[in-house]
């Protein structure tokens, strides 16, 4: 049997020439492919750090069946992967001498490929969060609703947003993996990406975002409030009303990832209509004794 053989480039142009239908055939479970790749089209390659971004398609008999990018710092993000294709891409990332400090991708790709990395590198892979991807099926508006009303952010809104983005990156402990909270303001105004609910006089209570559309599918991130404010219903009432827009926008997919150590979260959501697609598991990379 013939090794599976990774075509890996730092052209996102080039990677999306190749990559673009596969991603796009399977709009769910490749929503973050999908997003990213968009925003750093849209945004420029650096919006996630300085690194050069790094990308790479598989092909079968001239059928693309995986793909996988990486924004330096962050995470190893490959589409599912059999055991075989896992092994493979561990092993051209060795041969190239490329470091990562971890993976993020569905349970089993994930799992599989922390392990090969394991084995060839002797780092030390430690689970750093479980999420759950979900649909939305029929939406179902919270009720009573809170006291409000949903308002999309606009400009005056940009320090706002930059500190609570700044907060919700620093809850989930992500920081050095994620876009600057300026960049993400700037980007997620510039298309009505952020809804805020607020209270009667005016005053923002929550926010719930949207990644543009593309493939036909949104995806809900991040939602958040501020820790004082939370119990009071206005996540789920924020939540909902992206969804609603969403849908109104021709989503045919409304997307949404939480953690599975919040079993509020999870519970919130699917009150609102959200059902399980998938399981996803993230991964950080230790060193052993010294070792890579």
């Amino acid at each position: 049997m013939t090794t599976p053989s990774w075509h890996i480039t730092a052209d996102l142009d080039q990677f999306l020439g190749l990559a673009g239908d596969f991603l796009q055939s399977r709009p769910a479970p490749h929503t973050l492919q999908l997003t990213v790749t968009d925003a750093l089209r849209r945004r420029g390659t650096h919006i996630y750090g300085d690194g050069d971004p790094q990308f790479g398609v598989l092909e079968h008999d001239g059928t693309v069946t995986a793909t996988f990018f990486r924004t330096p710092p962050g995470r190893l993000m490959p589409t599912r992967l059999t055991p075989a294709e896992a092994e493979a891409l561990a092993a051209q990332l060795v041969d190239r001498g490329i470091e990562l400090p971890g993976i993020m991708a569905e349970q089993d790709t994930a799992s599989t490929f922390a392990e090969a990395w394991r084995r060839r590198t002797g780092a030390v892979p430690e689970i750093s969060v479980r999420q759950r991807l979900y649909r939305l099926a029929e939406l179902t508006i919270p009720h009573p609703s809170p006291p409000g009303r949903p308002r999309v952010a606009v400009a005056k809104d940009r320090e706002q947003l930059m500190r609570w983005h700044g907060e919700f990156v620093e809850a989930i402990g992500e920081r050095g993996a994620m876009i600057g909270s300026a960049e993400w303001a700037d980007a997620r105004i510039s298309y009505g990406g952020v809804t805020l609910w607020e209270t009667s006089d005016g005053t923002p209570v929550s926010m719930a975002g949207v990644t543009a559309k593309v493939a036909g599918q949104i995806r809900v991130a991040p939602v958040y409030t501020p820790a004082d404010l939370r119990g009071r219903g206005y996540a789920g009432a924020a939540t909902a009303e992206v969804s609603r827009a969403a849908r109104e926008a021709g989503a045919a997919e409304v997307l949404l990832f939480t953690d599975l150590a919040n079993p509020t979260s999870n519970a919130l959501y699917q009150r609102i209509g959200y059902r399980p697609v998938a399981d996803f598991t993230a991964y950080d990379f230790g060193h052993d004794n010294g070792q890579r």
